[in-house]
């Protein structure tokens, strides 16, 4: 790209031809006030006037947004219009907005916030008629607050540029204008897959996860046996909710408070990953050996799970028939492990620590219980776990390493922990199936054909004498291509892994905000790295493990020899396995 001269407070700089105003002051060292300066530009271009700077060249002042730069421009930032006019801009939007701030959910994490402190937004400026206020908290997984909303448009445009879908939109016009599923309908009547992306994007606290802490509460003032599992990406991530380095590995220090929390047991769902490749690499061989539907798609992702239930209902027999591995891990303490431990399943109570809020809504589904009681009883998010932790009063940075509980129950492999990133749960299961095939153990055991992030990954591996083809997708809108192919009669594929949310579960809808605004000793090109930073965490976690291939878990083998019988037995599919049923997709208005 050819190199052009500008001026940005009368410093010449020389930047990139076809830069917006607002990514070229930032490469120069300026911060231009913005509510989309921390999201690559997903918004509705130019709506909320915050960034408005003088330039010469244009008549007045301009959104620097969406404004290019120019040979010999001149830009003004701290002109006396400019800085009122950006003023102006937020107390309009403050005027509109409900500032409950210290029950809100983006409290010290609010980007509107943000701005009208650097702007020095006045106080009550603009009082007046504000627009009328829809919440709807109706689904277990996302509430939609409109009183909160600066109609920025990153939920929209998040949804569309992740998974191709248009659940949100602008419903009505001018002042009457909100962010909504079409007609204003609640998430509970959209064909919403949960995945909480468009949370993860919201400034504010206009959308945000259903809040479980009080449930979990509640169990145990009850004297609820309450045991605790945690999702491979929460150790990837939460060490941010304490202003710790994106990417920092704090499994050891993230057991050692939930000890302190007062959980019963603090497992991993490691555990129940390995579980998972058992019963999904038996299932994809039994369909490979006896005909079966094929190519088989992983199920581990409640979100995509949603997406497949709504837009390719025709195709639900690919989808390998395993619960999650939590909803799995759930099954078996309220059977085996209560058992074996003398607990009345009734009593029990287990919580999922997920970055998910596709969770939230899946452990509901009524095909994941058993005799009237759900294999998971709360799934808190990474940013919830963040709260109860500080809630607590718990020094986390001073925090000495524990290790998780493993009694009969909790020991896991390196397998396990890369299920938190695209690409790892095949990478798992191909060990392990590598190993069924051929007798002997993959080498070497990293199978870097399947990592990375590119939208859908392909690979073919001899096992055997055996040809087996498999492709990696993540984000529904790479995932459609597969699925399109398949329903054409065109996939050449034996195993699919396909996951809901862009990166896998590091960047999930439930993991900590990465926002540059509130992160300062964080790289400048963070919203470029951080899902590799997440992602290489656990990837060094697998390398420190001694045993990294799900099929040599001692626990495991155990399992299936005192209780399951052999993987895809018949308790097992009472247990492990579930079914997946068409849903209605809603009229798009």
């Amino acid at each position: 790209m050819a190199k052009i001269n500008i001026k940005i407070e009368g410093i010449p700089f020389q930047v990139e031809e076809g830069m917006t105003i607002l990514e070229a002051a930032k490469q120069c060292g300026f911060e231009i006030p913005s509510l989309c300066a921390y999201n690559h530009g997903e918004c509705s271009k130019a709506s909320c006037r915050v960034c408005l700077v003088e330039a010469t060249g244009a008549r007045g002042l301009v959104a620097s947004c969406v404004y290019p730069v120019a040979e010999g421009m001149e830009i003004t930032i701290s002109s006396p219009k400019a800085v009122e006019a950006r003023r102006l801009s937020v107390e309009l939007l403050l005027s509109n907005h409900n500032r409950n701030c210290q029950e809100c959910d983006k409290n010290e994490k609010c980007e509107l916030l943000h701005v009208a402190r650097i702007t020095g937004a006045r106080e009550d400026m603009y009082v007046g008629e504000k627009t009328a206020v829809t919440v709807d908290q109706l689904t277990p997984a996302i509430k939609r607050d409109t009183s909160k909303c600066v109609l920025c448009g990153r939920c929209v445009e998040r949804c569309k540029s992740a998974h191709g879908l248009g659940v949100l939109g602008f419903e009505n016009r001018g002042f009457n204008t909100i962010v909504a599923p079409a007609e204003n309908r609640s998430f509970a009547n959209s064909p919403c897959i949960m995945c909480g992306q468009c949370v993860s994007v919201c400034p504010t606290g206009a959308l945000s996860e259903i809040s479980e802490i009080e449930k979990v509460d509640l169990a145990m003032k009850q004297g609820k046996y309450v045991v605790v599992q945690t999702a491979p990406a929460v150790r990837a991530a939460l060490g941010e909710e304490f202003g710790m380095p994106i990417g920092s590995l704090v499994t050891g220090k993230m057991v050692a408070a939930l000890k302190r929390l007062g959980f019963k047991k603090v497992f991993d769902t490691n555990f129940a990953a390995d579980l998972t490749i058992m019963e999904e690499a038996t299932e994809l061989l039994s369909r490979v050996k006896n005909g079966g539907t094929l190519p088989m798609i992983t199920s581990c992702s409640p979100g995509w799970v949603n997406y497949a239930e709504y837009y390719y209902g025709d195709l639900l027999d690919h989808l390998s028939s395993c619960k999650s591995p939590h909803e799995m891990f759930g099954a078996i303490l309220k059977t085996y492990y209560a058992e074996k431990n003398g607990i009345d399943p009734k009593d029990m109570f287990v919580v999922s620590i997920m970055p998910c809020t596709a969770k939230k809504f899946e452990k509901t589904r009524p095909e994941l219980s058993k005799d009237g009681l759900q294999d998971v009883d709360a799934v808190l998010t990474t940013r919830e776990l963040g709260k109860l932790i500080k809630r607590a009063g718990i020094r986390f940075d001073k925090l000495l390493d524990e290790q998780f509980d493993n009694d009969i129950v909790g020991e896991y492999t390196g397998a396990g922990v890369i299920f938190g990133v695209t690409g790892g749960v095949m990478e798992a299961a191909l060990r392990t199936a590598i190993y069924t095939l051929t007798g002997k153990e993959a080498k070497p055991v990293e199978l870097k054909e399947v990592r990375g992030f590119e939208g859908v990954k392909e690979a073919s591996y001899n096992l055997g004498g055996m040809e087996v083809k498999v492709a990696v997708a993540h984000g529904m809108k790479n995932a459609k291509v597969l699925l399109d192919q398949i329903r054409e009669g065109k996939s050449p594929y034996h195993f699919i892994e396909i996951m809901g949310c862009p990166g896998g579960c590091v960047a999930g809808g439930g993991q900590p905000f990465v926002k540059p605004c509130f992160l300062p000793n964080e790289d400048a090109d963070i919203l470029d790295t951080y899902k590799a930073k997440r992602a290489a965490a656990l990837y060094t976690e697998d390398e420190s493990k001694a045993i990294r291939e799900s099929h040599n878990n001692e626990q495991i083998k155990k399992l299936y020899a005192d209780y399951l019988g052999q993987p895809n037995s018949h308790l097992a599919h009472e247990l492990l396995h579930t079914t997946y049923k068409a849903k209605e997709k809603f009229k798009e208005i």
